[in-house]
């Protein structure tokens, strides 16, 4: 047997400015190109990532396998036409090739220039090539599932925790189940229901109600019943498209008649629950008042409007001007992507002073919101390549380079600044920069709840800030002209029967 083993990662922000074009895929692995074969199996094959569970099964299977691709891109905005049509290109040429099945690491909510779903357009485009050709997929928690989806594949498993920290488990039901199923011959049908909900992301959390219930009713149908898979997407919520949705999906034989009814189930649990999503932030400079009152240090501030985990800049330096505007001091920042900051600084030198202005480089105008600097004078303290080990509970095992980096220290705050964006999972950034969590009074990253995972551990007290990005909680801000009409929460008095 032969196995096709690809990943195509992104989750597309669609009012983001970033634009992604193929070196997006790459740079965040510090290479130039997305890797493939043994080099793509080198990155990404021992890292908690679902293409590393893929991976897993096909080796305890023994079987002949090929990696056409594995394409990885922080969250950004709209996918050029090129880097899509290449990475798929890829893929396909494999399939094309000669081989038995098809294992892969999606995302779930791609949105390209000229297609709204990229995933399903590649599932189209690979039963175009190979129309009996078995394919599994493991996809992203937040992906925003799709009938196209659905109809060119054989499996789907999604990830079943937020914070991410069953990727690599997920990739494997996904591949267990198909190689079963193919050693078997047996023959899978999915069953798949979206509801008009937009959940919001800060409520999403797998390990805390509302979701946490939900999530655990559909594992227990899968446990309790002929189901080989059930999988809950909360969806992602910042893209303009006309199929954002909370959907619950089964896998099961073809003899086998459970997903149907445990689909009613989660979904009318999860619409029962709708008003629970509904996330409503502090206004900004009140958390930072509800920071200074504690003296249990560290306190880790979270902002959440500016997050490269969800399309942001992470360049907006709102929360840190109103953190030293309310006198804070001994706060630790990582990481804020200004390349031009960092050319500067790197010029500057280690140990000299320079006057500059960090961040605010990146203006939204699909929100209207004017890039954020802060004007500040400080010391070169250290500078390094960027590269780190993730070794927090998500993407554990995975090598990150954000490229040149520089730690900044402008008295009451050090910054660390460097050329790429990413979404501390952990301090592992803070302690490549030879910053202590443990010694700071307070902490400031850009994120939303992944986090939790890697920094519970080293602080008790946690604030989340609402500052200004292309990831505001604040939904009046965006201009959502494609979704389909009723939608929670916009029309609350909505009725669905399900």
């Amino acid at each position: 047997m032969k196995i096709v083993i690809a990943m195509m990662q992104h989750e597309t922000n669609t009012f983001s400015p970033l634009p992604t074009d193929l070196d997006a895929f790459s740079r965040v692995v510090g290479l130039q190109k997305p890797p493939s074969d043994s080099q793509a199996i080198e990155l990404f094959g021992d890292a908690d990532m679902a293409f590393a569970g893929l991976l897993d099964i096909a080796r305890s299977y023994e079987v002949e396998y090929v990696v056409p691709i594995a394409a990885y891109s922080e969250p950004s905005g709209i996918v050029n036409d090129d880097a899509y049509n290449f990475i798929c290109k890829q893929i396909c040429n494999a399939v094309k090739n000669g081989c038995d099945a098809v294992l892969l690491d999606l995302h779930g909510a791609m949105v390209t220039e000229s297609y709204d779903d990229g995933e399903g357009e590649l599932l189209r485009r690979i039963r175009k090539t190979a129309p009996n050709i078995p394919i599994a997929v493991a996809l992203d928690f937040h992906a925003n599932v799709t009938l196209t989806m659905v109809e060119n594949c054989n499996v789907i498993d999604g990830y079943r925790t937020y914070p991410h920290t069953d990727m690599r488990e997920t990739g494997r039901r996904a591949a267990q189940t198909l190689l079963d199923c193919l050693e078997k011959g047996v023959e899978t049908k999915i069953c798949w229901q979206p509801l008009p909900m937009m959940v919001h992301m800060m409520m999403q959390a797998t390990w805390h109600q509302p979701m946490k219930d939900i999530m655990e009713l559909a594992i227990e149908g899968v446990n309790n019943s002929d189901i080989l898979n059930a999988s809950v997407f909360g969806g992602f919520a910042y893209a303009d498209i006309p199929h954002v949705s909370l959907s619950v999906l089964t896998v099961e034989s073809v003899n086998s008649n459970f997903g149907k009814y445990l689909v009613s189930q989660v979904c009318a649990m999860a619409w029962e629950r709708r008003y629970d999503f509904i996330y409503k932030p502090l206004p900004l400079s009140k958390s930072i008042e509800k920071a200074k009152k504690i003296n249990t240090y560290p306190v880790l501030i979270v902002d959440h409007g500016d997050n490269t985990g969800s399309g942001g800049s992470a360049d907006d330096m709102s929360v840190l001007a109103e953190m030293l505007k309310q006198g804070l001091s001994g706060i630790i920042v990582a990481p804020i992507r200004d390349p031009d900051a960092v050319d500067q600084l790197i010029n500057c030198g280690e140990g000299n002073e320079m006057t500059l202005t960090v961040g605010g480089k990146y203006s939204v105008p699909s929100i209207n919101q004017i890039g954020c600097g802060l004007n500040c004078t400080g010391i070169v303290k250290k500078i390094t390549d960027g590269c780190f080990t993730i070794t927090s509970p998500v993407q554990t095992g995975l090598k990150v380079c954000l490229g040149r980096t520089v730690v900044f220290d402008i008295g009451s705050a050090t910054i660390v600044i460097t050329e790429e964006g990413w979404e501390p999972y952990g301090p592992e950034l803070f302690m490549h920069g030879r910053l202590i969590p443990e010694e700071s009074q307070f902490m400031l990253i850009k994120s939303r709840v992944h986090f939790r995972a890697g920094f519970e551990s080293v602080t008790n007290s946690i604030i989340m800030a609402a500052g200004p990005g292309v990831c505001s909680s604040d939904y009046s801000q965006f201009n959502f002209s494609r979704l389909p009409k009723p939608m929670f929460p916009f029309d609350k008095k909505m009725n669905l029967k399900i």
